[in-house]
């Protein structure tokens, strides 16, 4: 591995580390979840489809959510006349990086 993959790893692991989509409250509520859907399979294959479908676009939402509600703060600041630091929108794009990475990996 090259320095600059090395690096570029490290700063990956870094965004992750920042970029909590869940915490761990929500994490336990949807994997619980999950695991009632599964069990219900047996008896109502229908219905588990359907709440499996519910909580997967609950999750998309939340996701969603939390994305806009970034992309707002760092719209609001430039819409203020406020330059976001080069800072600011370097962690920004290192947190888009990790997300979309993640998504591609699934």
């Amino acid at each position: 591995m090259t320095t600059e993959q090395k690096q570029e790893q490290n700063e990956r692991d870094e965004a992750r580390e920042d970029e909590v989509l869940f915490d761990d409250k929500d994490l336990t509520g949807y994997r619980g979840r999950w695991n009632e859907i599964q069990t219900g399979f047996v008896d109502e294959p229908r219905q588990a489809v359907e709440e499996a479908d519910q909580l997967v676009a609950d999750l998309v939402r939340q996701i969603t959510a939390s994305f806009s509600e970034s992309r707002s703060k760092l719209e609001s600041q430039w819409s203020e006349g406020e330059e976001a630091s080069t800072e600011n929108l370097r962690v920004a794009l290192m947190q888009y990086r990790a997300f979309f990475n993640r998504l591609l990996e699934a």
